[in-house]
């Protein structure tokens, strides 16, 4: 059978024996937790994390066991690795990890590839470039103190001699591997590939065409299947005639799929599979397709009616998650400011939709899918198919957008699960009104924000309420209210300076599958926050950066003690990243002093501000809008300054700031997906439409310089996106947006 897959995937046993081609080689991997190396030359076992081959060609094989969805993951993790290693770029060779639990977690989502790993790939390389150095001290007969890496050769300057890593790397690959805590790390001043713009190894590809994304997968034997699922989450086939649509050419059958019971969580929706020869047949067939559906609990859910339900709680006492200071209970009318705000549905819509290829034996089930989840793929299939998780071998391949959706494997079960049934290679393709449909969308939610001012109308005291269906309902029945680590994002962890602050959030039952979509709930939060002190400055008739400022205080370090709630740091401790005031503060300077050096404002013009911490990143924005008398608005300029920390690679944060300035333009200004009777309203690009060329702004971004350690970077870009926005349209107009997206009031 000929397999075309979308990416170069090695096994373990595959880098043995691309080895035994050249003769032999050096093999260093990890484990996640512990971080004993092993040299897998020599077969030796213990968990395997990330993974360095030194051919005798000369050739580094760097192992990514990330996903790369076009933010260079896959570039970013070998810079690492390769700087340690003294490996020079033109030698190495990329290769995509597979689905294994010796990775340890492979889950390339939370913007935390690079922040989880930066350390211990760093460790690797230098554990391979100290084995090297020591097989060049052994066969010149020297102290390993004598030699030294450098440029992909260990030199000994004394005699004048050198060695490629080719030559060496046999010889290595017999040697004692060295204690980790004994390896000598470089100096940041050393570094020669971190903190360098690198193009990303798959750039030529993607550019050329000849890039293979998991649609490109294609399997001797292979049949194609559209699946009608259920119209509203719950409901099952109450009647199906399928006679016309087993008539039309190529269609080999049509099967019914069981609509799972209690959450959802990554199982299957159920509904009807129309399998063909080809992806044109199953398409045909299936709309050939007569289906009644059940009645389902959810039929009864209208989103504008639940917003207004989510609207009416959030004015009541909710359930307290932080108190910083005493309680107020004097709220009096003349120095009180409240404003509420609220965020639609919405769905990911990457441009390449879910899909997936299963081919199940006997043996077990092999898949090749555009995942962010390998492992969760690996055991959601195993449990699906009835089989133990090391039967499932799961092949990533290159993904064509993702933003969180393609880190649920539903869709790889529906390709497993008729592969089983059918005995053949099955490939699943998902289509635009499938994936909008039938997703998991990112909560509706409500806002509620209550200050009290002083004298100087700068405010003393706040109240904040948040409601919002929980993603945990996705994974558990009855959840009513967002969990802790949801609230986490951008609610309780805005450090204000201020006397009193209280955090509360309010009862949001679920009525669709809820995921997590790039930035989560910062994206309703920071919005909110945002909206809110841009309220208070024009209330106290200052700018916003200069409200933001004088709100989080002077510069310190914040660890909420004593406010009721323990902390989750996106998984990250306080002490390594802490919560910094005084880099909120490096980021609003940066951008306020860009914003005073533009040009002056025309007539309908405004700016507008915004800023916000996530996933452990610092990230201002201001955004120039024009809005006409015909309320057309246009978008002209947005500049973002970002601090992550240590950036390994600054074109890729540049190009991801600049793709979440995109992505949260597009969910700000049009991002809306509606409910009636339980159905989602929407199904293409023509009513849920992204950013177009025309649409886009000029972007302008700024790296902050840092050695902190490093931070995330793919989402934190995109939460001040919308304030910011919004506040340039309060500026430009006197209109106060406080409900998303904006075309429900003006021309976009």
């Amino acid at each position: 059978m000929s397999i075309f897959t979308a990416v170069q995937n090695f096994s373990r046993r595959d880098v043995l024996k691309l080895f035994g081609v050249t003769g032999g080689g050096l093999v260093l991997g990890a484990s996640g937790l512990s971080w004993t190396p092993m040299a897998l030359a020599q077969e030796k076992s213990g968990k395997l994390n990330l993974f360095i081959a030194v051919g005798e060609d000369n050739k580094v094989y760097l192992t990514c066991h990330r996903s790369e969805m076009g933010q260079g993951i896959r570039t970013g993790i070998p810079q690492i690795l390769a700087d340690e290693l003294e490996a020079e770029w033109q030698h190495v060779v990329v290769v995509q990890g597979m689905a294994d639990k010796r990775y340890g977690s492979q889950n390339t989502d939370g913007s935390r590839s690079i922040r989880k790993y930066y350390y211990q790939m760093r460790q690797m390389g230098a554990i391979a470039r100290t084995m090297l150095e020591q097989a060049a001290a052994n066969r010149w007969e020297v102290p390993v103190s004598e030699v030294k890496a450098k440029s992909h050769y260990v030199h000994h300057d004394k005699s004048q001699r050198k060695l490629s890593y080719g030559e060496l790397a046999l010889a290595a690959s017999k040697l004692a591997l060295p204690d980790k805590e004994s390896v000598k790390l470089k100096k940041n001043s050393e570094f020669k590939h971190i903190g360098q713009s690198r193009t990303i190894v798959d750039m030529d590809d993607m550019l050329s065409g000849k890039a293979k994304y998991g649609y490109d997968v294609q399997l001797d034997g292979m049949l194609y299947a559209s699946i009608t699922r259920p119209p509203v989450l719950g409901s099952d086939v109450a009647r199906l005639d399928d006679s016309q649509a087993r008539k039309v050419a190529g269609v080999v059958d049509v099967i019914r799929l069981p609509v799972p019971k209690g959450a959802p969580a990554f199982q299957a929706l159920g509904g009807v599979a129309v399998i063909a020869t080809n992806s044109w047949s199953a398409l045909q067939g299936r709309k050939a397709l007569v289906i009644d559906w059940t009645i389902s609990p959810n039929d009864t859910h209208d989103s504008e009616n639940y917003l207004e339900t989510l609207s009416k709680r959030i004015t009541q006492p909710g359930k307290l998650v932080r108190q910083q200071g005493p309680e107020i209970s004097d709220w009096s009318t003349s120095s009180k400011i409240q404003s509420q705000y609220t965020v639609p549905y919405l769905a990911h819509a990457p441009m390449e939709p879910p899909v997936a290829t299963a081919m199940v034996t006997e043996h077990g089930c092999e898949l090749w899918a555009s995942t962010q989840t390998p492992q969760s793929t690996q055991q959601n299939v195993a449990k699906n198919l009835g089989i133990k998780e090391e039967q499932v071998r799961v092949n990533v391949t290159l993904l064509g957008g993702g933003f969180g959706r393609k880190a649920k494997p539903d869709f790889s079960v529906e390709a497993a699960l008729l592969s089983q049934q059918l005995n053949r290679p099955i490939k699943v393709s998902w289509s635009r009104e499938d994936d909008i449909q039938n997703g998991y969308l990112h909560a509706i939610s409500a806002q509620f924000y209550q200050a009290k001012v002083n004298n100087d109308n700068f405010p003393e005291a706040m109240l904040q309420r948040t409601g919002f269906p929980s993603i945990s309902s996705t994974f558990a029945e009855s959840v009513a209210y967002p969990s802790a680590g949801e609230l986490d994002l951008g609610f309780v962890d805005i450090p204000f300076a201020l006397k009193s602050y209280r955090c509360e959030s309010v009862k949001a039952e679920a009525y669709t599958r809820i995921g997590w979509l790039r930035s989560v709930c910062n994206i309703q939060h920071a919005f909110g926050i945002g909206s809110f002190v841009d309220e208070l400055a024009h209330h106290a008739n200052m700018t916003s950066p200069q409200m933001w400022k004088q709100m989080l205080g002077k510069p310190r370090l914040v660890d909420f003690a004593d406010q009721g709630f323990e902390y989750d740091n996106y998984g990250e401790e306080l002490s390594r990243h802490p919560m910094d005031v005084g880099r909120y503060h490096k980021v609003i300077d940066i951008v306020e002093l860009a914003m005073k050096q533009q040009t002056s404002l025309q007539k309908g013009q405004g700016w507008g501000f915004a800023v916000h911490r996530s996933f452990t990143s610092y990230v201002a924005v201001a955004i120039l809008v024009e809005v006409d008398r015909s309320k057309n608005l246009k978008v002209i300029k947005s500049i973002a300054a970002i601090d992550a920390g240590l950036v390994v690679n600054p074109d890729r944060v540049i190009s991801q700031t600049e793709g979440a300035v995109v992505f949260g333009l597009s969910l700000a200004m049009m991002g809306e997906i509606s409910f009636e009777a339980g159905r989602v309203q929407q199904s293409n690009f023509h009513n849920y439409p992204l950013l177009r060329i025309n649409q886009c702004p000029d972007i302008e971004v700024t790296i902050v310089a840092s050695d902190a350690p490093p931070a995330g970077v793919g989402e934190p870009g995109v939460p001040p996106v919308a304030p910011a926005l919004t506040n340039a349209i309060f500026a430009a107009t006197g209109m106060r947006i406080r409900d998303l997206p904006v075309n429900s009031v003006l021309n976009v």
